[in-house]
């Protein structure tokens, strides 16, 4: 089968396409004809050792795939062959096959395409948890989200509203302000030209954000320090910015708001029965067309370098995709 690998620590022009074997099953594994693979910053920085993780070389990045399973191992119960699915695989989706556990495949409704399903998984299951499980977000609250123009900031933007909340979207391009307003930010901040603190602050009537998503990091977090409401919950998803920030406490004892983490990759190890739960309820909104994934580039395998390279670059509003067959 043909797969792309990363041999040894680099960019993503570093990555080959290659033929390999198929990857061996476990009894509890199933191995699935990949469609499509979903592009996520994470790749991006596994390539490069950048990433808690660094799996051995050679090793195929992509952690999310749409497809049909062909082959299930002999302790699997809940799937069988022939099921259209979606799944998380730490690494493996850039290729024409891949193994999934069983614990980490779903099997996806009738109405939802490949593309949608491999853009799925990581970033409305990072979002769900974060705005549900975490931030325990309430109807009528004000959410902030940080790179509402990207995978999992679009989503948020989108799950936030559909919970009832009031959406602040902040992103450096009117383009990707634009992509948020129609998921559901009732008020935008350009980042490049506007002062998030001053802006959140007159949206809010000076009592800030109840909720603030950030996958951004760096300076977009100390501004949220700032304008986060009394009793708020400031969300850490993530540092796409490349610089991880750090909270004063003096702010969080006189402001009374809390800094929340959010490791979706954890929670689906301590808590599977609750993240199964959280992605049932996920799909049932995808079949009611409630929520669907905003994928605005796709590349075939072989322009997976590419398509990292337009993630890094920024050139990306939702999300990427790789797509390996015709669905």
């Amino acid at each position: 089968m043909k797969a792309v690998l990363c041999k040894q620590f680099g960019p993503p022009s570093s990555l080959v396409v290659e033929d390999i074997a198929p990857p061996q099953l476990g009894p509890t594994d199933v191995r699935i004809a990949i469609h499509a693979a979903g592009v996520n910053f994470p790749d991006t920085l596994i390539i490069t050792g950048a990433y808690q993780n660094k799996p051995p070389f050679p090793f195929t990045p992509g952690m999310e795939v749409g497809g049909i399973i062909t082959e299930i191992g002999p302790k699997v119960t809940t799937v069988k062959v022939g099921d259209r699915v979606m799944a998380t695989t730490g690494t493996g989706g850039f290729a024409e096959q891949c193994a999934a556990a069983e614990a980490s495949v779903y099997v996806i409704p009738d109405s939802m395409d490949f593309v949608s399903a491999a853009a799925f998984p990581v970033t409305y299951g990072t979002t769900y948890h974060a705005l549900v499980d975490r931030g325990q977000l309430k109807p009528g609250e004000w959410l902030l989200v940080h790179g509402a123009g990207g995978g999992v900031g679009i989503s948020a933007v989108e799950v936030g509203k559909l919970l009832g909340a009031r959406v602040i979207a902040t992103a450096g391009s009117a383009e990707k302000l634009e992509t948020a307003r129609q998921y559901g930010a009732e008020a935008l901040i350009n980042y490049r030209t506007e002062n998030i603190r001053d802006r959140v602050k007159e949206i809010t009537g000076d009592a800030g954000a109840d909720v603030v998503y950030d996958p951004v990091g760096g300076d977009v977090f100390d501004q949220s320090l700032r304008c986060t409401a009394w009793k708020g919950r400031l969300l850490v998803i993530g540092f796409a910015s490349g610089r991880i920030p750090q909270a004063p406490a003096n702010l969080l004892l006189i402001k009374g708001f809390s800094v929340v983490g959010v490791y979706w990759g954890s929670f689906t190890v301590h808590e599977p029965e609750k993240s199964r739960a959280n992605f049932r309820t996920l799909l049932d909104l995808v079949a009611e067309g409630k929520i669907k994934p905003h994928v605005s580039a796709t590349w075939p395998l072989e322009g997976a370098p590419e398509a990292l390279q337009a993630l890094i670059d920024r050139k990306v509003t939702g999300k990427a995709v790789i797509t390996v067959r015709q669905s």
